[in-house]
């Protein structure tokens, strides 16, 4: 008897100790308005891009051990409601005032997945940006509580540290070196406080990507050459100097955030716990400042890169299933041994993760839906957002527009104006002219060159009202600059992708087409920003 009650609580333990090592650690990476800039993606689109030149050795290595997700999307092009769908696994219009950015308040009552896991066993630690703009700040992961930033923060302006540093004597080498021991001094400190048994949650929320950065950064810290973008950059941004330098000064902050990524991977080999931790880098949306990117619902602002490395998978895979953000919450959800919340809509992605296939896994993930409302309070009269929806096909991007007489990127404002503002202040504020797009040297290049005939069509295109739908064929327009929704020829396949999308948002509860379809265009939503 006493050797079956040995044999039994040998085996019980035995099961008890798998069970525990399926519950990996989790090193989340989720860089700000990053993008889809990292050289595993060089060449997977068929075409030149601006992946032929970023270099991303890091972020190459993780891929090269486990996957990339070719074809990753956002659920909103927009810092908070996008962090609002990542972090509870539902649609961003599904989040009440986490579905817009100046005046977003989290709603307690909304499971987040780290909290989630934090109460099912899982220490967990942020470092920078985890949910924000918005109230509480970083309220999904518990506010500042769990908190390790003591090392400090210098790696949320890379560009503008190092050049400062480099302006008071130091070599960039040593300026670059000061700002990784705080990406490092900060993850010791919470593999320090790890509880023996408790697998963790990570989330690194660097915003080095997000605007401003360092003007020539990308050639003076990195050797990034402009002109290595010259006929690589998509149609609708101008393929001029001045923005040549302002994409390579971007990919010159993507390559820091490789270096942060190389610093964390080396830790977790250190301290042996690679083989036993999930390890998922993203972003939250295209680049700020860039016609097309950040607030936009075209793939330069929807598509993401995603790669992650799965403890015993198989690694070189190139995953061609469509996937959104909100999906890692209920993966990350399943990861930890938590039973999902009612209210999805993300779908867990862990059997991608784990399956030994690359290419298309599961038939049904052939596409994702987007969208987006308020960003900037101010960029419009009576503080109204800008309504859109996507639904985003391998072949075709489908794209309604709720409020066609509203200006997409917000009001002109001073930018038409005789004696309007010049290049310096386009640059650096935001708010002086269409202010849903970020303060940049491209946009200020845009607004002063808005009468030469050469550049109307990107003008129009980047800051102009917009038709009530717009459809792109993918295949003949992979950078989409030929809206096909008015051809005949079209006419078919474009009430098929407006019925689906519809059908969906329906199914989903969007407020934007439930009831009067004006929930977004009123208080709370709409009230006046003061802080």
């Amino acid at each position: 008897m006493k050797r079956l009650l040995l044999a039994g609580l040998v085996l019980f333990a035995a099961c008890h100790a798998f069970a525990a090592a399926e519950r990996w650690n989790i090193l989340f990476i989720f860089a700000d308005d990053w993008g889809r800039y990292a050289s595993c993606y060089k060449g997977l689109d068929g075409r030149p891009t601006l992946n032929d030149v970023v270099q991303t050795p890091n972020i190459d290595r993780v891929a090269r051990d486990g996957v990339i997700f070719k074809n990753a999307f956002v659920n909103a092009p927009s810092c908070t409601p996008c962090r609002s769908s990542l972090l509870s696994g539902r649609y961003f219009f599904n989040c009440n005032r986490g579905a817009i950015l100046q005046g977003a308040i989290w709603d307690s009552s909304i499971p987040s997945f780290p909290l989630m896991l934090h109460d099912a066993g899982y220490q967990i630690g942020k470092s920078y940006k985890v949910w924000s703009p918005g109230k509480p700040v970083d309220a999904p992961i518990g506010g500042q509580q769990y908190a390790y930033e003591k090392s400090g923060r210098l790696p949320n302006r890379f560009s503008m540290n190092v050049t400062k540093m480099v302006a008071g004597g130091m070599t960039v080498e040593a300026a670059r070196e000061k700002i990784l021991d705080q990406v490092r001094g900060n993850f010791k400190a919470f593999l320090a406080d790890q509880k023996p048994d408790h697998p963790w949650l990570y989330f690194f929320g660097p915003t080095n990507t997000h605007r401003p950065w360092e003007k020539g950064s990308g050639k003076k810290l990195w050797g990034l050459e402009p002109d290595s973008v010259k006929d690589k950059m998509p149609k609708f941004l101008p393929d001029v100097p001045e923005v040549r330098e302002d994409v390579v000064d971007n990919l010159g902050e993507a390559q820091a955030v490789d270096a942060y990524v190389g610093v964390l991977m080396k830790m977790l080999e250190e301290t042996g716990q690679l083989d036993h931790t999930l390890v998922v880098i993203s972003g939250d949306h295209g680049m700020g400042g860039m016609p097309g990117a950040k607030c936009n619902l075209y793939d330069f602002g929807l598509s993401v890169a995603m790669v992650a490395r799965v403890p015993g998978g198989k690694g070189g895979r190139v995953v061609d299933d469509f996937v959104s953000l909100p999906d890692l919450a209920p993966t990350f959800m399943e990861v930890g041994g938590v039973t999902p919340p009612a209210g999805l809509y993300g779908r867990s992605m862990k059997k991608q993760l784990q399956s030994d296939q690359g290419g298309q896994i599961d038939p049904e993930r052939t596409w994702v839906i987007g969208g987006r409302e308020r960003h900037v309070a101010t960029a419009r009269e009576d503080n109204l957002p800008y309504p859109m929806r996507c639904l985003r096909t391998p072949k075709f991007l489908y794209i309604r527009n709720f409020a066609p007489d509203r200006w997409p990127m917000g009001a002109p404002y001073s930018a038409t104006a005789t004696g309007g503002p010049s290049a310096e202040e386009l640059e650096k504020n935001t708010f002086i002219a269409y202010p849903d797009m970020d303060a940049s040297p491209t946009k200020a290049w845009l607004i002063l060159h808005q009468n030469d005939p050469a550049w109307k069509w990107h003008f129009d295109r980047a800051f102009g009202k917009r038709p009530a739908e717009e459809l792109y064929d993918l295949q003949k327009d992979p950078d989409e600059t030929k809206n096909v929704a008015d051809d005949p020829a079209y006419a078919t396949r474009k009430d098929q992708l407006s019925k689906e999308l519809m059908g969906k948002l329906t199914d989903a509860a969007d407020p934007r087409v439930t009831g009067d379809g004006l929930t977004f265009d009123r208080p709370p939503f709409t009230d006046p920003v003061t802080d």
